[in-house]
């Protein structure tokens, strides 16, 4: 074994056992937990180490980065996840290679990413990225719509062709009420999903939580955990 795919399968089973410590302590199954690692910054190289370790779900947050990533793992049975803002421009190549977009939070990136879809004769999972630091109707700092927004949006990705909605994204907020508080940002996500599942059952799909707060996201409910540093470490970046 190399010496990276020893440190990283060492921090995978770091994860692993915390992942399901939360599981355990929340009362929840540990397949009820989908861990996605986030890959952005790192080489393909340890893309297929982790894929050699049982890893099925990466997430990227910039095309320039991930298309060429994508392409050098494309014999690789991966889902891949678009987790970063994503820009109308960039929406034709990012729907060559990603299976869920997890930051949709405007109309027109909805409209975008199913002309992409179409266009490419795929169906492409969506999450709503939800801004909780968001005033009525604005987005926040990094992208997301504000809670009020959810419901026009989901029933814009819903009726939009090529697209499927699969629930709700979010990133613990830096600023406004949950500010250092991701175990309450983490519930009333929850609160929102439960909403939004009233009216689109099949969007169950909660992704929250990161290296330092995925118990928290755990806690709360999340199916999905996006995790990067815990995983690959502090390292060399890419250009």
């Amino acid at each position: 074994m190399t010496d990276r795919k020893a440190q990283l399968a060492a921090n995978l089973a770091q994860v692993e056992e915390r992942i399901a410590s939360a599981c355990a302590a929340a009362g929840r199954k540990r397949e009820e937990v989908t861990l996605i690692v986030v890959t952005k910054t790192y080489p393909a190289s340890d893309v297929r180490i982790l894929h050699q370790l049982g890893v099925r779900h990466v997430a990227e947050n910039r095309d320039q980065d991930a298309a060429p990533k994508a392409t050098a793992c494309a014999d690789l049975s991966l889902t891949w996840h678009f987790v970063g803002q994503l820009q109308t421009n960039k929406v034709r190549s990012v729907t060559s290679y990603v299976d869920v977009v997890q930051s949709v939070d405007r109309a027109k990136l909805v409209t975008a990413l199913s002309a992409a879809a179409v266009r490419g004769e795929r169906e492409l999972g969506c999450l709503i990225q939800v801004a909780l630091d968001a005033e009525s109707g604005e987005r926040g700092e990094r992208g997301g719509v504000a809670p009020d927004g959810v419901e026009e949006l989901a029933a814009a990705i819903d009726s939009a062709p090529g697209l499927r909605l699969d629930g709700l994204m979010t990133v613990a907020p830096l600023a406004g009420e949950y500010a250092g508080r991701q175990r309450a940002a983490f519930d009333r996500l929850m609160e929102i999903s439960s909403r939004l599942r009233a009216g689109h059952p099949a969007a169950n799909m909660v992704s929250a939580g990161m290296s330092g707060d995925l118990e928290d996201a755990v806690a709360a409910g999340a199916t999905h955990v996006r995790v990067g540093t815990a995983v690959l470490g502090v390292r060399p970046r890419l250009g």
